[in-house]
C-alpha cells in the first residue's frame, strides 16, 4: 500500500492526471481532428500536461488500442503532420469514462464539501 507523502516531493495534480489524461485526449479529438502539438497545448492550458514527450507514447497507445486514428497532412511550416481523431471504439470508451467520472467526481465533491465545512 502506498504511503501519503506531504510536501514538495508529491505532486497531487500529476498523480490525479495520470488516470484521466488519455480520456481528456479522447474528448479533445471527439469533435475534430487535432495535431499532437495542439493537444499538448490544450492540456497544458488546463494544467494537465506540460511536455510533448509524455504525450507521444499516450497517442501511440490510443492508436494501437484502436481508440484513435490518424491521417497525415502537409504542413506549410515544415514536414507533414499527423492528425488524430477518435474512432467509434474511442467514443464508446469515452462515453463509459464520462458516466463513471460523473459519479466519482460527485462522490469526491461531497466528501470535500464536508472537509471544507469542517474548516480544513
Amino acid at each position: 500500500m502506498r504511503r501519503m507523502v506531504a510536501g514538495p516531493t508529491r505532486n497531487v495534480v500529476t498523480e490525479l492526471s495520470r488516470g484521466v489524461v488519455e480520456h481528456c485526449v479522447l474528448a479533445l479529438i471527439s469533435d475534430e481532428e487535432s495535431y499532437a502539438f495542439d493537444i499538448v497545448r490544450a492540456l497544458g492550458e488546463q494544467g494537465l500536461v506540460t511536455s510533448e514527450g509524455t504525450m507521444y507514447p499516450l497517442l501511440a497507445r490510443l492508436r494501437r488500442d484502436g481508440l484513435a486514428a490518424t491521417t497525415w497532412r502537409e504542413s506549410e511550416a515544415g514536414p507533414p503532420r499527423r492528425y488524430y481523431r477518435i474512432t467509434d471504439e474511442g467514443r464508446r470508451v469515452l462515453s463509459a469514462f464520462v458516466a463513471n467520472w460523473n459519479g466519482f467526481r460527485n462522490a469526491v465533491d461531497a466528501l470535500m464539501a464536508g472537509a471544507r465545512a469542517g474548516g480544513v
